[in-house]
Formats: C-alpha cells, sequence, structure tokens
C-alpha cells in the first residue's frame, strides 16, 4: 500500500466476456457504501422492471441501484425505445458526476451502448476527464471502447475459461440474476 496522503478519483473498468463484470462493479457499491460514502449505479441493459437478485439485495442494503434499459441488446426489438433508454441513462450518469454529490459512481453495461453508438465515446470521455477529482468511476461491460481504456487507471478483464451455457444449462437465480 502507498503512503500517498494524495486522493485521487479512480476510473476502474470491469471488461472481458467472462463473468462476473457487474458482481465486481456492486462489490465497490456495497464497499464505498460501507465507509458512508455516497454511491450509485447506473445500469444501461438491465430493465426497470427487473426484480434480480442484485435488485432485491440493493433495496434490503439501502444501496442505491438504477437500471434503465431496454433488456439486451440482441434480443432488442424496438431499437428506438432502446437508444431512448440508453440517452436517457447517460444524462442521469453525467448530471451525477457533475454535481459532485458522489464519491462513486457506477456506469453498468456502458460498454453496449457506446459500442452500438446510441451514446457518444467522445461525450462520454470529456465527463470522465471533467469530473471532481476525487470521483471514483467504475465501468462495466463487453469490449470497452480503447479511447476508454486508454485513459483508466485500473482495468480488469474477465476471461471465460468454460460457461455452463455451453453445456445447455440456463440462466439461474442468484448466479445471472
Amino acid at each position: 500500500m502507498s503512503r500517498s496522503k494524495e486522493i485521487k478519483g479512480l476510473l476502474i473498468i470491469y471488461t472481458g466476456d467472462g463473468k462476473g463484470k457487474t458482481t465486481a462493479a456492486l462489490g465497490q457499491l456495497v464497499r464505498c457504501s460501507g465507509w458512508g460514502l455516497k454511491a450509485i449505479m447506473f445500469q444501461f441493459i438491465k430493465s426497470t422492471t427487473m426484480n434480480a437478485g442484485e435488485h432485491r439485495a440493493a433495496k434490503k442494503l439501502g444501496l442505491d441501484v438504477r437500471p434503465m434499459g431496454a433488456g439486451f441488446t440482441w434480443n432488442e426489438k424496438d431499437r428506438e425505445k432502446a437508444i431512448k433508454l440508453a440517452n436517457e441513462q447517460w444524462d442521469n450518469c453525467r448530471k451525477a458526476v457533475l454535481s459532485g454529490d458522489y464519491k462513486m459512481i457506477i456506469m453498468d453495461e456502458i460498454s453496449y451502448p457506446l459500442m452500438l453508438s446510441w451514446i457518444s465515446i467522445a461525450d462520454v470521455v470529456e465527463v470522465i476527464k471533467n469530473r471532481p477529482s476525487n470521483l471514483h468511476l467504475v465501468l462495466t461491460g463487453r469490449k470497452m471502447p480503447p479511447e476508454i481504456t486508454d485513459i483508466a487507471d485500473t482495468i480488469t478483464e474477465m476471461t471465460e475459461i468454460k460457461h455452463h451455457f455451453n453445456a445447455g444449462i440456463k440462466a439461474q437465480k442468484g448466479i445471472e440474476f
């Protein structure tokens, strides 16, 4: 551990094709909140009606998790709705970042609307660079754009070695949702 007294807001990325990106980010939310620091998670893919295990636990623990998506992008039937929701969620994130009210902001699965050009990579990079100096940002999702990974402080790549889906085992409560 460094003995530096400098407090620097970090840009942390959880990416890769393996499981655990959202779970790792939730761990950061729990840790930050455990210190009484104000933290929030914005979810870009999960819908506001989703009631997954993470949403149930967040409610019980008093954690601020805000889903606003149209569901999984590869199943998207209403593309315009998905784009609108992604932009609304990005606007929520931008306002939260620039408010100075938070110690940590998590943008869960933001890489998907970035990859699909639903929100501007340049805009996200600008907000990251102009955030309060002590604000930690955690971004998750597969294939994070290089414009963002280039400015990150920490990147963890989840690598799939073996996955139960490949053996025909379906998504399960407490594991995938």
